[in-house]
């Protein structure tokens, strides 16, 4: 097992921490914190509207072309919450009218749908500028950059367990 000997001691998670000690705050008690509070705001939004956000996900895949169940189900396990979760929303949206499904399995937008989507792009749209206020392209941009690197040391260390 390899370790930093130059690595920041990690202290409790403190909310209030300043931001002189965030260097030892756990990084995941951050990004869960982050993470509940813009699905919530996105989720609370988009309820308005009767639209959950893997149903936003899977309109917007299917918008940027046409695609199987089974693509949008591989594209987006990542994010959904279990392995069920994007079939059943296309089965949603299937019954709802927003997406059509041809002789091949192979899923478009209805016109429906088209205007489903771009009520919901709007939405989206206003509020990740509500979430980035303050924050500029290089921040957000760095910020993602050391997610990524992050996460993939996290998975690199969980291989080597």
């Amino acid at each position: 097992m390899t370790t930093t000997t130059n690595a920041t001691p990690q202290h409790p998670a403190d909310p209030l921490a300043a931001d002189a000690d965030l260097a030892s705050q756990p990084v995941a008690y951050w990004t869960g914190v982050a993470s509940t509070t813009v699905k919530n705001l996105l989720r609370d939004s988009m309820a308005r509207y009767d639209v959950t956000q893997p149903q936003w996900w899977v309109l917007s895949r299917v918008a940027a072309g046409p695609a199987t169940r089974e693509e949008l189900v591989a594209g987006l396990a990542e994010v959904a919450d279990n392995p069920y979760d994007i079939s059943r929303v296309v089965d949603q949206l299937l019954h709802r009218g927003w997406l059509a499904a041809d002789a091949t399995g192979g899923l478009s937008l209805t016109e429906a749908g088209t205007a489903g989507r771009a009520e919901i792009k709007a939405l989206v749209t206003e509020l990740r500028a509500r979430v980035h206020e303050g924050v500029t392209d290089e921040e957000y941009v760095a910020a993602l950059k050391v997610l990524r690197r992050m996460t993939a040391n996290a998975r690199r260390a969980a291989e080597n367990r």
